[in-house]
């Protein structure tokens, strides 16, 4: 039985070949689309995994054959990340919105939502180092600093 893996799909290039090169080892996979809500303030449409992400990364699951789906993570996302991001900035601190995004949300709520789901793994675009401490997998730093992702 092949192993199974949900891979967080932004619509772009990087996951999406995450998703096909995947698929070419094997594995069966998922897409799944996070829908964050995050608005343009010049017209008001969503962008940040808006309409035309979801609908990208439709396209590419469609075109090598995968599922995919979409998870309103919108209001994780203004409580989570939004809220707590005015909060420091208000008190003079300069907070980072994309690390609390990537660990309440990408692995934190998105990683159980795959277990919950009977997945063995979940895959993203992002170039990262992976290395096996005692049986955990850590994000590490990779070779080529420039494109650090973690």
């Amino acid at each position: 039985m092949s192993k199974r893996v949900l891979v967080a799909m932004s619509g772009g290039v990087d996951s999406s070949v995450a998703a096909y090169l995947l698929k070419q080892e094997g594995y069966v996979v998922s897409g799944v689309t996070m829908c964050l809500g995050i608005s343009d303030a010049e017209d008001d449409t969503t962008r940040c995994c808006g309409a035309d992400a979801i609908n990208d990364a439709k396209s590419v699951c469609k075109h090598i054959g995968v599922s995919h789906s979409v998870l309103d993570f919108s209001p994780d996302m203004e409580q989570v990340v939004i809220e707590n991001f005015v909060s420091e900035y208000v008190q003079g601190r300069t907070p980072n919105p994309c690390v609390r995004c990537n660990e309440y949300l990408k692995f934190g709520k998105l990683l159980t939502y795959a277990q919950k789901m009977g997945f063995d793994f979940l895959a993203t675009g992002h170039y990262a180092k992976i290395e096996e401490e005692g049986g955990v997998f850590l994000l590490r730093r990779p070779k080529d600093r420039k494109k650090d992702q973690t």
